[in-house]
């Protein structure tokens, strides 16, 4: 059997027709502000799923998550309740296998993962977009310092915090530095599948930016 013939089975065997849509990037680039601002501008659209993460911290105004003890997860994993798990600065996140099914129905998911479960992504779904949401370091790290969650941890280790990117590269990059509605509209366009270009939207950026 060729490689060709391997790649071809194994992506007959990824979940689909739907697409999902994972949003990767650093603490403080801004990723919970968007998908919130993107799931309110898609909320009258059919087939356009936000599921809510399972995390082992308590939900807070700038997240929206089904808190979960330690237990109560690790009994999910052992009992293959999730789609999709990883831990990060201390505190362990999953996605629901529901997921599955809202994919297998044609529709499109969106969430915010981290980059560590993107390569088993790509293998197990059929069609995978990452987009990633960055911003540059002393914006990071202003935004960290205004957040100030007590469950983030230290904000140099946040910072600090690194993923082979060799297994985790975007399809699409979102710069964050200019305002969230014009960054969010980014977002929704990768959801619905349309083009964004961004050497033609640079005169708008440069304008939101000095809102």
């Amino acid at each position: 059997m060729t490689d060709a013939s391997v790649v071809a089975e194994q992506h007959a065997r990824s979940i689909g027709p739907g697409r999902l849509i994972l949003v990767v990037g650093p603490s403080g680039a801004g990723k919970d502000t968007l998908l919130s601002l993107a799931k309110a501008a898609c909320a009258d659209i059919s087939g356009i799923v936000f599921p809510r993460r399972l995390i082992t911290r308590a939900a807070s105004a700038s997240e929206d998550n089904d808190e979960v003890s330690a237990e109560q997860f690790q009994r999910g994993v052992a009992n293959g309740d999730y789609a999709m798990h990883w831990e990060a600065h201390g505190h362990r996140y999953a996605l629901s296998r529901a997921i599955g099914d809202d994919i297998r129905a044609g529709r499109t998911v969106i969430a915010n993962v981290s980059r560590t479960v993107i390569a088993a992504a790509r293998r197990d779904y059929a069609n995978v977009v990452v987009v990633s949401i960055t911003a540059p370091p002393d914006v990071l790290a202003a935004r960290l310092a205004a957040r100030a969650r007590a469950s983030d941890g230290q904000l140099a280790q946040r910072l600090a915090r690194s993923v082979d990117e060799t297994t985790a590269t975007p399809d699409v990059t979102i710069v964050n530095s200019g305002t969230a509605e014009y960054h969010a509209r980014q977002l929704v366009r990768v959801i619905k599948g349309e083009r964004w270009d961004d050497k033609q939207q640079q005169g708008r950026s440069d304008a939101d930016v000095g809102d």
